[in-house]
């Protein structure tokens, strides 16, 4: 699996330590999209355009809250950016909304959590079929023809 992964500059440790996590349990390989940008909007972006062009599988954003990098990713058409804030959110995250991008908060989030649930996101699939499909139906419709 192909990850994509970036921050702003408050996350920058965490961000490290997200990829030594991934590398270390070989969940992924990773390609960091930087932190040094202070406008966290231009990362997030980014990281939502090569996830929602599937040249990466998965992308995973840190901010100091994981919102604001939500918000901005989330304006990439394809680009589908849930914020992770428990195991359940990151679970669900895949398996009914098939979201592409984990964002999460430097702040507002632990070390043992962030791991906990970018394990959770990068191991789980979305099951075509399932009952959660007309909904993600729904937003992929819109997606599209929104241009």
């Amino acid at each position: 699996m192909k990850i994509a992964i970036g921050c702003d500059p408050n996350a920058q440790k965490e961000k490290e330590d997200l990829i030594a996590y991934i590398q270390k349990n070989g969940l992924g390989e990773v390609t960091d999209f930087g932190s040094e940008d202070p406008i966290y909007a231009n990362v997030a972006i980014k990281v939502g355009e090569v996830v929602a062009s599937g040249e990466f599988d998965r992308g995973i954003l840190i901010c100091g809250t994981g919102l604001g990098v939500s918000i901005a990713a989330n304006k990439v058409n394809g680009a589908y950016a849930a914020l992770l804030t428990d195991a359940y959110s990151a679970e669900r995250a895949r398996l009914s909304n098939d979201a592409n991008i984990a964002c999460m908060g430097a702040f507002t989030t632990g070390a043992k959590e962030r791991e906990l649930f970018t394990k959770i996101f990068l191991t789980n699939e979305f099951v075509d079929g399932c009952s959660s499909q007309p909904k993600v139906d729904a937003f992929r419709t819109y997606d599209a023809n929104r241009g």
